[in-house]
């Protein structure tokens, strides 16, 4: 496998938690800070899984940070 062909695999990711997943892998330990800015964001959470499930409707509007730090 080439050096490119890795590095796309690498970079992809098929869902959210993957994602998550991933920046937490490479930040973690140097002291990095992620920040996402919202304007009137709405997500509906579901209250278990499957297609029954209530949903709560969380409204963002602000900033969340999340920093990382290498542990004690």
């Amino acid at each position: 496998m080439s050096e490119s062909t890795i590095a796309d695999e690498e970079m992809e990711t098929s869902t959210w938690p993957e994602l998550a997943v991933g920046l937490y892998d490479k930040l973690t330990g140097r002291g990095a800070e992620i920040t996402y800015e919202f304007e009137e964001m709405a997500v509906d959470v579901p209250s278990k899984v499957g297609d029954d499930a209530d949903h709560a409707r969380w409204r963002v509007d602000g900033t969340l940070r999340i920093s990382t730090r290498e542990r004690d």
